[in-house]
């Protein structure tokens, strides 16, 4: 997919630039080529049908600076930044939520900066914003071609030829990492529902992340719902929010390690996991539902050496670390597939209480 003409009211645009000390202390938040893998010759783990796949990594995309270096001023250029630099926030929002100040406070411990997640004076002063915060995305039309309605059953997705953005505004809104009602914000004069290939949208200005060093494990904190990621030194090079098991004895805790990284994979819908659904009871039996960003499973899928265990993408970015899940440990789709550029097969993964 690759990247429509709106005008942002300056006032309200302005006010999300800078947001107020008050929101700066903490208020809580309210709210690739693509491609699909054949079917696997044996059966993947419970949440996923996909074969092994060794990733190419992720290129270095930097954004040229064109205007003069300095500290972020508001919540929005903190998130943008700290996104940039593989410290996710979860969902682009402008507010100063849980995610955005444990990014932060993980950031700061890199930096030797006191652990606040309060975008204080000495967190602006180091925290430089590496390019302008927002940008323009032109829609395509192979972009609105792309685009498919949601299906509404497993029956129905099991059917689809794929499971694609069902809107522009999805589409947006996870291209540039932005809760839709940002998006919104930024663009009061847009109708998301008639725009049309050609018009324009103001987006965060994020891109792939390219990590300065390599990975030498992934460590996951159950209590805190964070996926980090190590260097041999200890370093944390980048960290992610992740939804865990709902329920305690399906929280694996120890040493783990990567057997499968497949990007874009299907997923095996499986009843007996999802006891709640009367659908799922009604059919009495597996549907295998097709790749795309509304996946089960998103657009990632990590397989563990512990049958049924996998860290992936979601198609509800917006409930990670909020919602649970059934067993695996579930980031945001574009979290999963940076990540996919920095695992490899046999890394160990450490899960904590």
């Amino acid at each position: 997919m690759s990247p429509r003409v709106v005008c942002v009211r300056l006032p309200v645009f302005l006010s999300i630039l800078a947001l107020s000390p008050a929101v700066l202390r903490g208020a809580e938040a309210s709210p690739v080529i693509k491609f699909s893998l054949p079917p696997p010759s044996k059966p993947m783990p419970a949440e996923a049908e996909a074969a092994p796949v060794e990733p190419a990594p992720l290129p270095v995309e930097p954004v040229p600076v064109t205007e003069p270096a300095r500290g972020v001023e508001s919540v929005l250029e903190m998130q943008i930044e700290l996104h940039r630099r593989g410290f996710s926030c979860g969902s682009i929002d402008g507010v100063m939520g849980l995610q955005s100040a444990a990014a932060l406070r993980a950031w700061q411990r890199e930096n030797n900066l006191r652990e606040s997640g309060v975008l204080d004076a000495a967190t602006r002063a180091v925290l430089v914003l590496s390019a302008p915060a927002l940008k323009e995305h032109v829609f395509t039309a192979e972009e609105f071609a792309a685009l498919r309605p949601a299906p509404a059953t497993w029956l129905e997705k099991s059917e689809a030829e794929t499971l694609a953005y069902a809107s522009a505004l999805e589409f947006a809104a996870e291209r540039y990492r932005a809760n839709p009602k940002l998006l919104q914000q930024l663009n009061l004069e847009t109708d998301w529902e008639t725009l049309e290939p050609g018009q324009r949208v103001q987006v965060p200005a994020v891109d792939r992340v390219a990590l300065k060093k390599s990975a030498a494990r992934l460590l996951i904190e159950l209590g805190a719902h964070t996926l980090e990621v190590v260097d041999d030194d200890g370093t944390v090079l980048a960290h992610f929010p992740v939804s865990i098991a709902r329920r305690v004895e399906k929280r694996p805790v120890g040493d783990l390690q990567v057997t499968v990284v497949a990007p874009d994979p299907n997923y095996t819908f499986d009843p007996a996991v999802f006891p709640e659904s009367e659908e799922g009871r009604a059919l009495g039996r597996k549907l295998i539902i097709p790749p795309g960003p509304n996946n089960p499973v998103g657009l990632a899928w990590i397989g563990l050496d512990l049958t049924g265990y996998g860290i992936h993408g979601t198609p509800d970015p917006e409930k990670v670390g909020r919602t649970e899940s059934h067993g695996c440990f579930r980031l945001a789709n574009w979290d999963a597939v940076a990540l996919l550029g920095i695992v490899k097969i046999g890394m160990p993964v450490v899960v904590q209480p």
